[in-house]
């Protein structure tokens, strides 16, 4: 829970680094929140059905779309590349695992362009 603040903290911040941690635990809590407000929403009677979404839980993937796209930009920048490698998910089939790929990928070692290594600040 404590890089999904950090990253909420961070919600604007495009420049700097983010490390694989930060980037996952953020994706996961987001989606597991996500869930929640669904599930209650379908217990309430807010779910759309046909929509597929409800006014809260639209509300809040509006919310996290900024920091998602933040983190994701920083951990790109973790790994050596522009924050503009994030279109190549626009590709169909391939571009998703590539993006998927560059992810999950360990930080870059030392200082890059984008900042000191998240990683190497913490020892």
């Amino acid at each position: 829970m404590h890089w999904y603040l950090s990253a909420m903290r961070n919600y604007a911040k495009f420049s700097g680094r983010a490390r694989r941690a930060e980037y996952w635990y953020f994706t996961l809590f987001a989606l597991l929140i996500a869930i929640g407000v669904m599930l209650v929403e379908s217990f309430l009677g807010t779910f759309s059905e046909e929509a597929g979404i409800g006014v809260v839980s639209g509300l809040y993937l509006l919310a996290i779309t900024v920091p998602g796209l933040a983190v994701m930009v920083r951990r790109l920048h973790d790994t050596g590349r522009s924050g503009w490698w994030y279109f190549i998910s626009l590709i169909p089939l391939i571009g998703g695992l590539v993006l998927l790929f560059f992810l999950a990928q360990d930080s870059e070692p030392g200082e890059n362009d984008f900042g000191p290594n998240p990683k190497e600040s913490l020892a």
